[in-house]
């Protein structure tokens, strides 16, 4: 038996001021992305400001969840240690219905069946603090 204690699959994250109600809302399974107040167009990682209309303020709004796979690829090799024991999965682009895309991995399938334009759904990981990790699944 090792001392070595077991690495959770994913470590939660560190909180800043501007990721903070991102992640706050995932305790509620809410998917928030932002929204240029004065264009009203989406964008996706969380910033201070929009990337639309340069220093205008965003808000946060609900994602749908729904996308569709704009590019994917199978990890046979981690880089990361934690995830040895998960491969191969599949970590894809992902085309939200809002018009941003996001990074995530695609679970609840083989990895290797995951395609180019396929539908997704999301789904929730639990993290060890209460928050939960955006995870999609075939639609």
């Amino acid at each position: 038996m090792s001392d070595k204690p077991k690495l959770n699959r994913f470590e939660p994250p560190t909180d800043n001021p501007v990721t903070e109600p991102y992640w706050a809302a995932t305790r509620e399974k809410k998917f928030l992305i932002q929204r240029c107040t004065q264009t009203e167009k989406y964008q996706f990682f969380p910033r201070a400001a929009s990337i639309h209309a340069f220093g205008v303020p965003v808000e946060w709004v609900e994602a749908t969840g729904r996308g569709t796979v704009y590019a994917v690829s199978v990890i046979h090799r981690p880089a990361n240690p934690m995830m040895a024991d998960k491969v191969p999965y599949a970590v894809a682009l992902i085309d939200l219905e809002e018009g941003v895309r996001v990074v995530s991995n695609v679970v609840g399938c083989s990895p290797e069946s995951v395609t180019i334009g396929q539908k997704v759904k999301l789904i929730w990981e639990v993290l060890s603090d209460g928050r939960h990790l955006p995870l999609f699944e075939p639609a």
